[in-house]
């Protein structure tokens, strides 16, 4: 049995820590150990985006992160985008406009779609398609996703 190692961060502005194996995954910690349900496993091999979660400000696919490396990280995953009980603009967007049917990749685009939006207020559609990318929907196809971005980063400008 592989020797526990205890893990000290911040996780959507509070502090955590929690005890993982070396070879666990960022995901698997979040959802296993610290009972974070809402970042989603998708492929658990990087390629569909919605365990996407912001690591010190930049996006990661947590499947592909290792829980040790989030030692002394700052860490916001789907459960601290919302303000309190109210919805972001952009939790609020995907309703709207209907960007979400099964739920496994919605996470994952809004946390890719809030940092985008914190670091460019006025994406272009190009820009905001080219940003979400590496996050795949099988259901709704992009195009919802697309408006509900643009709905939010014009509420959230105004």
């Amino acid at each position: 049995m592989e020797r526990k190692v205890h893990v000290q961060t911040t996780i959507n502005g509070e502090a955590a820590e929690f005890l993982c194996e070396p070879r666990q995954s960022l995901l698997e910690c979040l959802r296993e150990i610290l009972s974070l349900t809402g970042t989603k496993e998708g492929c658990n091999d990087g390629n569909c985006g919605a365990c996407t979660v912001t690591m010190d400000g930049r996006i990661v696919t947590s499947c592909l992160v290792l829980g040790v490396e989030a030692q002394g990280s700052e860490i916001t995953t789907i459960e601290g985008v919302a303000r309190g009980n109210e919805l972001h603009p952009l939790q609020k967007a995907f309703l709207e406009e209907a960007a979400l049917q099964c739920g496994i990749c919605t996470p994952g685009f809004i946390v890719a779609a809030k940092t985008l939006l914190d670091q460019e207020p006025h994406p272009t559609e190009e820009r905001i398609r080219w940003w979400l990318a590496n996050n795949l929907c099988r259901c709704t196809g992009y195009d919802k996703i697309v408006k509900a971005v643009q709905k939010a980063a014009a509420e959230v400008n105004q």
